[in-house]
């Protein structure tokens, strides 16, 4: 029997070509099993999953040291610069003693109302509370007052609501003002006055506080501003 050479050649191509296409079939899966597997061994490189416990874990393992006693934590000291620390404000010396040396306005008066502050007082006359800028001073009726320190007459008026008033005024900037007087004649503006000096008696006219018992209204003023006049008569 006669075979073609033609056909043998075709057959022997078709052949090659089959088995050409299973090695390009198995290189491929070669290749995907290759990037398959450097995947899953990077996934668990030991050096990059230490390194993301302890990212994640530092902190709390730390905390939980800290909290049991395991570590010492030093806490920094604060320092303080000498030249900022200032002893805390005193009163001077001589102002300390200018109060001492003030005379008690009344012989044998009382405090009977003190000085407000910023706070209120309630005013028998006028049925309400109200600022009170100075002390009342008890005393009988027509008892002398006296200047408190030395100093110059500077007012001498009849007040609406304190009523006859006398304002001296002192050295360093204090001023003393005496109010509900019996008499403005004793003393004029512009009189030079020691301390003990009378200047006046205790006397009624206050209009706001005429349901008080006879007494003196007495206020200090230091640089424009009434202040407490009790540390002077201590």
């Amino acid at each position: 029997m006669r075979v073609d050479g033609n056909s043998a050649y075709d057959k022997d191509n078709e052949s090659r070509a089959k088995w050409k296409y299973r090695y390009t079939i198995i290189a491929i899966i070669g290749i995907l099993l290759l990037i398959a597997v450097s995947i899953l061994a990077f996934d668990n490189d030991p050096r990059q999953i230490a390194e993301e416990d302890n990212n994640i874990d530092i902190t709390e393992e730390r905390d939980d040291l800290i909290g049991k006693g395991g570590i010492n934590v030093i806490q920094p000291v604060p320092t303080v610069d000498s030249r900022d620390s200032s002893p805390p404000p005193q009163e001077s010396k001589k102002e300390s003693d200018y109060q001492k040396g003030f005379t008690f306005p009344v012989n044998n008066g009382e405090i009977i109302l003190g000085y407000s502050g910023n706070g209120l007082v309630y005013s028998k006359t006028l049925d309400q509370y109200v600022v009170h800028n100075g002390v009342d001073i008890q005393a009988t009726a027509d008892s002398p007052v006296l200047a408190v320190a030395d100093g110059t007459v500077t007012k001498v008026y009849n007040d609406d609501k304190l009523g006859i008033t006398i304002e001296l005024t002192h050295k360093d900037g204090y001023k003393t003002r005496y109010s509900n007087l019996s008499t403005d004649r004793m003393v004029g503006e512009g009189d030079v006055v020691k301390a003990g000096d009378v200047i006046s008696g205790v006397g009624i006219t206050a209009l706001f506080e005429s349901m008080d018992p006879p007494h003196l209204h007495f206020e200090v003023w230091k640089d424009g501003k009434a202040i407490d006049p009790t540390p002077f008569l201590e």
